[in-house]
């Protein structure tokens, strides 16, 4: 169940923005096995003057902060990284220098899922130590 929020400065059309948590979506299922339909993302609009980036960056800039389970591997998170990359630029032309990516894992005992219930102690339904 990973928590996608995804920050982009304003003006992208409804089928970039459409085709951008497509793809981040697409990498999750492949490199680190969600469900296909495990699926909570969000996507914030940022206007120039309250989204600061580094120098040499485009308009295309995008941040993506995943916050899940704890327990994938370095590999499913070096794979998840370049997955994202690789259908970014596949889909939008999005560089790989204008995509930054920082992952949280809070461990299963902070997720309060499922009517109220620790995370740590139901059945997921699928594995996370990918």
């Amino acid at each position: 169940m990973p928590l996608v929020k995804v920050e982009i400065f304003t003006g992208k059309s409804k089928e970039y923005k459409k085709k951008l948590l497509d793809s981040i979506h697409s990498a999750l299922v492949e490199s680190i096995k969600i469900p296909d339909d495990d699926r909570m993302q969000r996507l914030y609009e940022l206007d120039p003057d309250n989204f600061e980036i580094a120098p040499g960056k485009t308009e295309n800039f995008t941040l993506i902060e995943i916050t899940m389970f704890k327990g994938r591997s370095l590999e499913a998170k070096r794979l998840l990284y370049s997955k994202i990359v690789e259908k970014l630029n596949e889909s939008l032309s999005i560089a790989g220098s204008d995509v930054f990516i920082v992952i949280h894992e809070p461990p299963l005992e902070n997720w309060g899922i499922r009517g109220g219930k620790a995370a740590i102690d139901i059945d997921l339904g699928f594995k996370i130590d990918v």
